[in-house]
């Protein structure tokens, strides 16, 4: 499928830095993160990876293989106005030599962030950040893909896919499936939610599609302290929104990736009173970050996360070697 994709889209996902990853849990729950994206056309497949001490993603994934990577945010690509593009595919998951994954994420982010080399510690010592570096790789096939010119969610999408008959009819037939309904229950609101509509214009919206492939795009927002809710302040098209479960995420990062910052809040989307939508939030969740600031600072946004990423990892660790005796 890959090679008949525009050229216009395989620069995106050669040169994009960070690409949204959606994944469904256990729970219907769509989940999307920022990660950094590794584009192999002779493979016919994009490449993610996590690392054992968080390896929610690639636990997903092996779970429902059904996934999706939103290329929405061009910094640090170097093009000029690339197109806004959603792919939706399969997955397969990669944890069986985490040594030589280790080496090879070492070579492709050397490649691809050089900057990034800088902020890790020397090759001697990443053994002791075994929690970050031994990575699980998770491949995704395209089966179909979106394409929003100039990057507008409610301009009509172009669509290509694998299934010639979808692309010729322009509408997806894969028969429908139940879904997970609304989680429901009292909104949550923390300060950090604030920052949507302000630090952030946008965030990515993520929600599960009636054929059971998760979709997402990336629309404005707005923060409604007063309603308790985060106001999507578009109509997409293109994108299957309806009452459910749904994930916003909001990040940015240095056009070379010397700084990060993530986070994502899970709840319930639902249409408002005046014909919009809105996300009833019930959990906020933030990512591993490195935001701009002194080395003391990111030491101390992230120690406890590290505690428990590296808790993680030694359970994964006892995991796998259980399994394989």
């Amino acid at each position: 499928m890959l090679s008949g994709l525009p050229p216009d889209l395989l620069r995106v996902f050669e040169r994009s830095i960070t690409t949204e990853f959606v994944t469904v849990d256990a729970h219907g729950q769509p989940v999307v993160w920022p990660v950094t994206p590794y584009f192999h056309p002779e493979e016919g497949c994009i490449d993610v990876s996590t690392g054992i001490g968080y390896p929610k993603k690639a636990d997903d994934a092996e779970r429902n293989p059904r996934v999706a990577l939103l290329f929405s945010d061009p910094t640090g690509s170097g093009l000029p106005d690339p197109p806004m593009v959603l792919v939706q595919g399969t997955a397969a998951v990669d944890d069986r030599d985490l040594r030589a994954n280790r080496e090879r994420y070492a070579r492709e982010a050397a490649a691809k962030l050089p900057a990034v080399g800088s902020l890790l510690p020397p090759k001697a010592l990443r053994r002791f950040f075994s929690w970050y570096f031994d990575r699980i790789y998770v491949h995704v096939r395209p089966e179909r893909v979106f394409s929003w010119r100039g990057r507008d969610p409610e301009t009509e999408p172009e669509l290509l896919d694998a299934h010639l008959e979808e692309v010729r009819s322009g509408r997806n037939e894969e028969p429908e499936e139940d879904h997970a309904p609304p989680e429901g229950g009292r909104a949550t609101w923390t300060p950090r939610l604030d920052e949507l509509g302000a630090r952030y214009a946008s965030a990515v919206l993520a929600v599960v599609a009636p054929d059971g492939f998760p979709s997402a795009v990336r629309v404005p927002v707005r923060a409604d302290r007063a309603a308790g809710v985060v106001r999507i302040e578009c109509d997409p098209v293109g994108v299957p929104l309806g009452p459910g479960r749904a994930c916003l995420t909001a990040h940015d990062h240095a056009p070379d990736f010397s700084w990060q910052r993530n986070f994502q809040v899970r709840g319930d989307l639902a249409e408002a009173d005046d014909g919009g939508w809105i996300l009833r939030p019930h959990r906020l969740v933030g990512g591993f970050e490195l935001p701009p600031g002194s080395s003391l600072d990111r030491y101390r946004l992230n120690a406890r996360k590290v505690s428990r990423m590296r808790k993680r990892a030694k359970a994964e660790q006892r995991r796998r070697a259980g399994a394989r005796g």
